[in-house]
């Protein structure tokens, strides 16, 4: 029973709270849960390099591709109703991915993972903007969330490794089963329902415009990551870009768009989606490589690297809390410059690492990168739904989970892709002549090719894989750390007319309550 009185939440909103970060924690975990199941499951399935990419990114791809549509598509038919139905999507698929017979299979239960994880996350913060009305208790539920999250990205490594130390690779995806029945059972009975009033036409013709502006891009970025500059990718990289000027001019003729453009022009709320998008570009290409680092080249068994993860992991959580505590006193800008320059340094580590004697240094570097990570991820969420006006908070909110889940696929294609052509240039003159296509195009191809081929290969030949590997981590981590860098420097500027969180809060006893963004069912 809810115990809330003059619009402070009481124990059913914080219950219910608990109930939503379920979601919230699966979701970042399963960004990050087949990092350390890669290596079987490509033993097993057999991917291409290209095929591991999609393995790896779809996912992200389309919860960025389809949060938007599906946040408005909650304001119609319920946020609640819509939590409910992803749950269920979500763990029906989870099954499919568990247990799927080739790549092509878990590619396409990959895909609609992601669709079904895009209708959870905007539901889960427009239920906490719906269920905490006082401002405090709301940025407190925000960063409980954003934590959450974070947190499930974190724990990805370490549970996989778990799973994957007494079971199959397809078991990381049945995590996601139980949750999703507590979610059913729960939201129900401690989260009410919300639709938002007179919220307008839900526009069918801009769904489809945001899919074919930013499905060609996708293309392009992989297309470019099998076979470089070719016409392919440039004409689906325009084609992306000529949607998506359509579908920023039809926005702006809508009364209801299904995203409101001027959004963009609070130099705040496109300085935190900035800060967001590119600071998880470097985050999400190193976890990849620096998992499959600990694996392929050091050697160590899943459990072992998953464990090894846990450190940094610990960094994230607490910059996470830590973070937004500091900036009640220090401008928010400096805290997300100041941990940005230690990702650097973090990234600078991790340029020195070598093949066969790396894991401290891999462990250190990654933890301070994961330390910016914890602080960006809570700050920057609370930057961009602050900047928004009280009426726009559920369009704000779904373009910092777009950014999010953009920055770490984009990470996965754009330094994965940049580590593996430079393992391909490294091992092209390595593989002795006259090995059998079977065996030399995917040794050729990437470093889990090469250890699926290595029984097949003279004795030695898998040292200059390693070493090959290892190369590509390292300038991929070199550019993460100019990007990053320049990233830091320029938070410090954009950011510097924010003032410090909570500079003036109202008294404990004057609470007014904030208006509701949607009618409570």
């Amino acid at each position: 029973m809810s115990t809330t009185t003059a619009g402070r939440a009481g124990a059913r909103e914080w219950g219910g709270l608990a109930v939503l970060s379920l979601p919230t924690v699966l979701l970042g975990l399963d960004v990050t849960v087949l990092y350390l199941a890669l290596p079987s499951l490509a033993e097993d399935l057999r991917p291409s390099g290209t095929e591991e990419l999609w393995i790896m990114d779809a996912y992200g791809f389309l919860i960025a591709g389809f949060l938007i549509t599906m946040g408005t598509l909650g304001d119609r038919i319920g946020r609640r109703r819509l939590l409910l139905l992803g749950a269920a999507a979500f763990g029906v698929v989870s099954v499919l991915a568990a247990y799927s017979t080739s790549a092509e299979m878990l590619i396409a239960a990959r895909a609609a993972l992601g669709i079904a994880g895009a209708t959870l996350m905007p539901s889960t913060l427009a239920l906490i903007s719906n269920m905490f009305s006082d401002e405090r208790q709301r940025s407190l539920a925000i960063g409980v969330w954003a934590t959450s999250f974070a947190l499930g990205m974190a724990l990805g490594p370490v549970v996989g490794g778990a799973m994957l130390d007494h079971f199959w690779w397809g078991s990381a995806f049945l995590l996601a089963v139980p949750v999703a029945v507590v979610l059913l059972v729960a939201a129900p009975l401690l989260i009410p329902e919300y639709r938002a009033p007179h919220s307008g036409r839900f526009d069918l013709l801009s769904v489809v415009l945001s899919l074919v502006a930013i499905l060609p891009v996708i293309y392009a970025v992989k297309q470019f990551a099998k076979d470089g500059l070719d016409l392919a990718t440039v004409a689906a990289t325009v084609v992306g870009v000529v949607f998506a000027v359509v579908f920023v001019k039809r926005q702006g003729k809508l009364a209801s768009p299904l995203l409101d453009m001027r959004l963009f022009t609070d130099r705040t709320f496109s300085a935190a989606l900035s800060v967001l998008l590119v600071g998880l570009v470097g985050v999400g290409g190193s976890m990849l490589l620096i998992t499959q680092q600990l694996q392929l080249v050091e050697g160590l068994p899943p459990v072992e690297a998953g464990l090894w993860m846990g450190p940094p992991a610990m960094l994230m959580f607490l910059a996470a809390i830590g973070a937004p505590l500091v900036s009640r006193r220090v401008p928010p800008g400096i805290v997300v410059a100041a941990t940005l320059t230690l990702s650097t340094v973090g990234y600078v580590l991790l340029t020195q690492v070598d093949a066969g004697d790396g894991v401290a240094l891999m462990v250190i570097g990654f933890g301070l990168v994961y330390l910016g990570l914890g602080a960006i991820a809570a700050l920057g969420t609370d930057l961009v739904v602050g900047a928004a006006p009280p009426e726009k908070a559920g369009s704000a909110s779904a373009m910092s989970e777009t950014v999010q889940e953009l920055g770490l696929a984009l990470g996965v294609a754009i330094l994965g892709s940049l580590a593996t052509a430079v393992y391909r240039n490294r091992i092209d003159g390595e593989i002795p002549a006259g090995t059998p296509s079977d065996v030399a195009e995917p040794a050729g191809d990437s470093l889990a090719g090469a250890a699926s081929s290595a029984q097949r290969m003279p004795e030695g030949w898998f040292e200059a894989a390693k070493e090959a590997a290892t190369s590509g981590l390292n300038t991929a981590m070199l550019v993460a750390a100019v990007c990053t860098l320049v990233l830091a420097l320029l938070s410090a500027v954009v950011l510097r007319h924010v003032g410090v969180i909570g500079g003036q809060e109202p008294d404990a006893e004057e609470s007014v309550p904030a208006e509701r963004a949607g009618s409570q069912v």
